[in-house]
């Protein structure tokens, strides 16, 4: 068994695909989905994504608690552009999580907005403003009532760490993980990976994988 978690809009064929958001809950509920849409709560973008989930039966797992696997069930365990959203606090749930249902010898991929990446494109452009918006740690306060609605909806979006290749091997590491090491696009040690996108946004994106123990 492999898993896709935190997959958004690109879940991966032939594996299990998890994702958190609310909206996972509401795919389940097609009568809410529809109320909270006509009432302005749910943008076109979000009803769109909910539709998504229930057509690519995407489930519901959150992984800074706990996966409905069971212990050393799974041969893969691939995030894309997910972690970045966590604090460090969360990020280490994670990545004990991934631990835990993870066989041994099993691999972790992550992929994650290029600090680095970005940091030399600042350099080279000097355009600050760019700078801080590309990395995405900031987010503009919902000040109507409907915005305070739909963030608590939807959740926080924004980014809230931001890594490169060297500092996210080592965290790997730190959590037990062993051969951490960074990938160049379109490699991976995981065998049969199948439809698995092995170049998911190349232009922006780092790839780390390491093995469980």
């Amino acid at each position: 068994m492999r898993i896709n978690v935190g997959c958004g809009q690109t879940p991966t064929k032939g594996w299990m695909n998890f994702d958190n958001p609310f909206s996972i809950y509401l795919s389940k509920m097609p009568f809410l989905m529809i109320l909270l849409y006509k009432l302005r709560l749910l943008e076109e973008p979000q009803y769109q994504f909910i539709k998504f989930c229930q057509l690519n039966h995407i489930e519901y797992g959150d992984a800074t608690k706990r996966l409905p696997l069971e212990d050393g069930s799974i041969d893969a365990f691939y995030s894309s552009h997910m972690i970045e959203h966590l604090d460090q606090t969360d990020l280490g749930r994670v990545l004990k999580e991934a631990r835990r249902v993870l066989c041994p010898g099993g691999i972790i991929r992550l992929v994650v907005p290029d600090l680095r990446k970005l940091a030399e494109q600042y350099i080279e452009s000097r355009d600050a403003d760019k700078f801080i918006s590309s990395i995405l740690l900031c987010q503009s306060a919902p000040r109507r009532i409907i915005q305070k609605l739909r963030v608590m909806i939807t959740g926080n979006r924004n980014h809230r760490w931001m890594y490169d290749g060297e500092s996210l091997r080592g965290i790997l590491t730190s959590h037990g993980f062993l051969k951490a090491s960074v990938m160049p696009p379109g490699k991976t040690r995981i065998k049969n990976h199948e439809s698995l996108d092995l170049k998911e946004r190349e232009a922006e994106s780092v790839y780390v994988e390491a093995e469980n123990p």
